[in-house]
């Protein structure tokens, strides 16, 4: 860290130059250091006020910074190699422009150190200033490099200084979700995002290890936007914007290769995965996961684990768990002996009041699409549907109706749960049994689908008219729901309102009310009397 030194500034001076007069003075500073090696100590004046406690200061300072230790990247006036001590440097047999090399090599490290905590700063501004002085000394180092790196595998990129700028983006404390999305526009450079997911993969396993894998909100948080910010190239010709470019060929160099990015993406994901995760995070992660995630891993049948273990949570979790289960069985061969019976328990009341109520249907419809499933698991869920469409909302109706409808065009033996025999004098059982877990064993092909004709009854016409249509043979092409399953209440009513209406057929109380519970022949205060009679 930078010394200190304290000076005696006139307020009255102070406020009437404000900070563009700061700036100027910096710059000037700047200008004296980089004309002659005598002005070397006025250093010491651009580190305070990168320690500025006011921000205008502050980002005046971060510019100076940037200006000055590039220049003198590129002028290749900072020592390289092993950094030797201060003190050691003094006494020991460098020459004088040895001496001033390895004097600002110190100053730039100060600096360097001061900016990577102003990356947790309290205003943005500062943080993204650091952030993008930073990078810039980065580029710079990757094109005069300051130590004697391993070319076989970093040629020249700078990797302890990238590792550095992820670990403090990374807060356990601060939120930086903000200065993460900034920072996306480097993550489209081929080299920063393959190291950048090296250093996400190292920092969450030694931060998560040393905290014993408890969760940590505010650090995962940090990490999964990070992470989730990727956007992985498909093709290997798709590699070409690289931030340190390389005059030596890049056969070797891990960070022009499609294959190992891939590698490096499965590997940070899989180390994220090793531990407990807040529910948010869990269910953000499932919603990209199918389509973010496992197509650009190298071996995606590696999640497997994950998602059953996310498959057998219930709830939310399991509805999201769908998608990426979907991928895996279809392109990827997964086995899931009970994955029907599973989906046949997520079928509870609250599936029609969940935030992914359209993709939980929009995958049961595709799950349930094949023609070679059994005839009782059909049924099974026919009923199922069914039984809760008594207490379902209008819109989740208007996709359940045509869903059952669907599942039996596809296995026209279900139609007996249309046209099952019964004495309508007497009162009928239903064999059903809504609470067995196994769809096998539910008795759903012994009961009818009478929950329909129920429904035929219902207050809202469009539901009705969809229950209306039992009554006659269903058509052999299947009815698309794709356009009802994002249909909101909202919607439904503003349809309801635009469509033009007959007076005639609008029900009206034909007598008005004057008083609570009496009107329409005193009807209401009559059975209320009778109830206290008894």
């Amino acid at each position: 860290m930078a010394p200190s030194k304290k000076r005696n500034v006139n307020p009255r001076n102070t406020s009437e130059r404000g900070s563009k007069a700061a700036k100027v003075d910096l710059e000037s500073v700047v200008d004296r250091i980089l004309e002659s090696r005598k002005h070397a100590n006025d250093v010491f004046d651009i580190l305070e006020s990168l320690q500025s406690e006011k921000e205008r200061d502050v980002v005046s300072a971060v510019d100076a910074c940037c200006r000055l230790f590039s220049t003198l990247l590129e002028r290749k006036d900072l020592f390289v190699g092993k950094l030797p001590a201060e003190d050691e440097a003094l006494s020991g047999e460098y020459s004088a422009e040895d001496k001033c090399r390895i004097f600002m090599r110190h100053r730039y490290n100060a600096c360097v150190e001061i900016l990577l905590e102003h990356l947790n700063h309290e205003e943005f501004g500062v943080k993204e200033s650091a952030l993008c002085c930073l990078m810039k000394f980065a580029a710079r180092q990757g094109q005069h490099p300051l130590e004697d790196l391993d070319w076989s595998e970093h040629h020249s990129f700078p990797w302890e200084l990238m590792l550095a700028v992820v670990e403090n983006l990374t807060s356990k404390s601060t939120d930086n979700t903000l200065l993460i999305s900034r920072f996306q526009e480097f993550l489209e450079m081929d080299d920063v995002r393959y190291y950048v997911m090296s250093a996400l993969r190292e920092s969450v396993g030694k931060v998560m290890d040393k905290n014993k894998g408890t969760v940590l909100p505010v650090y995962q948080n940090n990490v999964f936007t990070l992470m989730s910010s990727i956007n992985m190239p498909s093709q290997q010709s798709e590699l070409t914007n690289f931030m340190v470019k390389q005059e030596a060929k890049l056969e070797n160099w891990k960070a022009a290769k499609l294959n190992e990015h891939k590698r490096a993406f499965e590997k940070m994901w899989l180390s994220f995965l090793k531990y407990k995760l807040p529910s948010n995070i869990y269910k953000k992660l499932l919603v990209i996961l199918h389509d973010s995630i496992l197509p650009h891993m190298s071996k995606p049948t590696l999640m497997i684990d994950f998602l059953t273990a996310a498959y057998e949570v219930g709830g939310a979790i399991s509805l999201l768990a769908l998608n990426g289960l979907f991928v895996l069985i279809h392109q990827h061969n997964l086995d899931y002996p009970d994955f029907y019976k599973k989906l046949y328990n997520l079928l509870e009341p609250t599936v029609f009041h969940v935030k992914y109520r359209a993709r939980f249907f929009h995958l049961a419809n595709l799950f349930l699409s094949s023609s070679h499933l059994p005839l009782y698991l059909v049924a099974a869920f026919a009923k199922r549907l069914a039984r809760l469409a008594l207490t379902a909302p209008p819109t989740g109706l208007l996709i359940v109706l045509p869903f059952i409808y669907n599942l039996i065009r596809r296995h026209p033996s279900c139609r007996v749960l249309l046209h099952k025999p019964s004495t309508e004098d007497e009162p009928v059982e239903d064999p059903y049994l809504m609470d067995e877990e196994d769809p096998a064993q539910c008795r759903a092909l012994e009961s009818s689908l009478w929950e329909i004709k129920t429904l035929q009854k219902h207050y809202h016409p469009d539901v009705v008219k969809a229950a209306m249509m039992i009554n006659t043979p269903l058509s052999e092409q299947e009815e698309d729901i794709s356009e009802v399953l994002e249909l909101t209440t909202y919607e439904l009513m503003e349809r309801d309102l635009k469509q033009p209406q007959d007076k005639k057929s609008i029900p009206l109380e034909f007598e008005t009310a004057t008083q609570l519970l009496k009107g329409g022949g005193d009807v209401l205060a009559h059975h209320f009397c009778l109830l206290a009679d008894e």
